[in-house]
């Protein structure tokens, strides 16, 4: 469980981005050592179980109980990816083998990436690629294959290491699989490089800080928006939760957004939580506020925190409210993602601007950049809040997010949170400008470059999701008795005995045996 979790250092606060390189060695020669593949799938359990609880540790307030149980059961999704590392590498694997593990491991670590990135699962937080967020080099393999790419060639390389480490022999194997990966890393920097620049866009950030109740939130980011009249701005972003009345129940709320709008010459993008008055529900929504009142432009967050925006499951487990903070009502979803038009303002954007808004939560899922992106969005705008969680590693981790859906999509990116942090990203996923830590209540102006043009991922999408598909479909494939029925089993079962989980064990029989 212990080595399971020592990839979390590579993520923020930490941060030692190169050490998720090295992380997943002690792991994988534990399971390369394994007597048998039930003792591995056991290794690779107990290793998913504690790299689950490390990345997610600070949910315990929210999830409570529920934390170790929902590590527990997603810990399970690395049980297979164990029995293939063994099947692979344990042993003295051939040449041929050990190059084939150079590919095969990484594709099943991404796998479980893809099967936990579903939102019903907790969404993909955590994503091993995440953790190059500040590396120019893993950004640029973003831009070419999303930041399931970057965990590819992380995964990739740790296998190589490993190899060095266990199999002296197999050492020109491994130093050949490096050499790869840094050529693949030396292609993405020319193909990934960033999109053609068009002009600037000037945005400023609100971030109130922890302040008490939603009439305290808005009285504040009242006081902080007022001073930037006169700075020549295309947006004022307020985090999420910014607002917590609906503005046409609340026409007083609507008319201070519409003379800060005045006031500061640019729209203002809020965030309401509330209850709505032209439908039943609570929903979490971005509203876009011109000097004449909201435009109409509004997007409602479609991908909800499990326990923290609903209860999967209520009349089982609503329980949970009564020992954590989970959601006491659930919120209601959007049904479709918003690009936004801006009215024309001083600032130096072009007219016409438009924006993709992203609630909290949504950044971590590199689709709904791409979708903003392809739709037209010429900046991506995240509002968030992880004041819940504001003495952990979650608002840094969460704040990084933003430097890899820039780098996917070309596009800047501005990260706005109501109590930090809260950062901006230009079209090439570089911070740019000051960063707002938790200890802030303060505005940024952040002047921003413009792209014109898209990525390779904006363009082809997940295809190193596909590629790693495919890749663990062959080995399945490669392990199926296929001539067991022509010769009455017989011989099919005797194959399998040669596998190599040695005799009866019925493991994977892996390509270049």
């Amino acid at each position: 469980m212990l080595l399971g979790a020592l990839p979390a250092l590579a993520f923020p606060a930490p941060g030692l981005w190169w050490w998720a390189f090295l992380a997943l060695v002690p792991w994988l020669l534990l399971i390369r050592g394994a007597p048998d593949p039930r003792r591995a799938g056991l290794d690779g359990w107990c290793g998913g179980f504690g790299f689950m609880l490390a990345v997610h540790h600070w949910l315990l307030p929210s999830l409570h109980v529920f934390l170790p149980v929902v590590a527990a059961l997603l810990g399970l999704l690395w049980l297979p990816w164990a029995r293939l590392v063994r099947a692979m590498l344990a042993g003295s694997p051939s040449p041929r083998r050990a190059a084939a593990a150079l590919v095969v491991v990484p594709s099943g670590w991404l796998l479980i990436e893809l099967v936990r990135s579903w939102q019903g699962l907790g969404g993909p937080w955590g994503l091993l690629g995440a953790s190059q967020w500040q590396v120019p080099a893993g950004l640029r393999l973003a831009a070419v294959g999303g930041v399931w790419l970057v965990t590819l060639l992380v995964v990739a390389v740790n296998t190589a290491v490993a190899l060095l480490v266990a199999v002296p022999r197999l050492r020109p194997v491994a130093v050949a699989g490096l050499v790869v990966s840094a050529l693949v890393t030396g292609l993405a920097w020319w193909a990934g490089a960033p999109p053609r620049p068009a002009g600037a866009v000037r945005i400023a950030v609100v971030q109130p800080g922890v302040i008490g109740p939603p009439g305290e939130r808005f009285d504040r980011g009242e006081e902080l928006t007022g001073p930037l009249a006169g700075q020549r701005l295309d947006l004022v972003v307020w985090g999420e939760s910014s607002v917590g009345a609906d503005l046409v129940s609340r026409p007083d709320f609507a008319a201070r957004l519409a003379a800060l709008s005045r006031a500061v010459d640019a729209p203002l993008l809020v965030n309401v939580d509330a209850r709505r008055s032209d439908r039943p529900g609570i929903f979490k929504s971005a509203i876009l506020v011109g000097p004449d009142g909201p435009t109409g432009e509004r997007y409602d967050k479609m991908r909800l925190v499990p326990f923290g925006e609903y209860v999967p499951a209520r009349a089982v487990l609503g329980w949970a409210t009564s020992v954590g903070k989970a959601a006491g009502e659930d919120r209601r979803r959007g049904t479709a993602p918003v690009v936004m038009t801006l009215p024309d303002a001083p600032g130096p954007g072009p007219a016409g601007l438009r924006i993709g808004p992203l609630i909290c939560f949504e950044t971590a899922f590199p689709d709904m950049g791409r979708r903003l992106a392809r739709d037209g969005a010429d900046v991506i705008v995240a509002q968030s809040s992880t004041s819940t969680f504001q003495d952990s590693w979650a608002p840094a981790q969460h704040a990084s997010l933003g430097a890899l859906r820039a780098a996917e999509t070309g596009r800047p990116v501005v990260h706005a949170t109501l109590s930090g942090v809260s950062a901006a990203y230009g079209p090439d996923g570089r911070r740019i400008g000051p960063v707002l830590g938790t200890g802030g209540s303060t505005a940024a102006v952040y002047e921003l470059p413009l792209a014109r043009g898209g990525t390779p991922y904006e363009r082809f999408g997940d295809w190193a999701v596909y590629g790693a598909v495919g890749v663990i479909v062959l080995v399945v494939a490669a392990s199926l008795p296929w001539g067991a029925s022509r010769d009455g089993g017989g011989s099919g079962r005797s194959r399998n005995r040669g596998s190599a989980a040695g005799p009866g064990e019925g493991s994977v029989t892996p390509p270049g045996r």
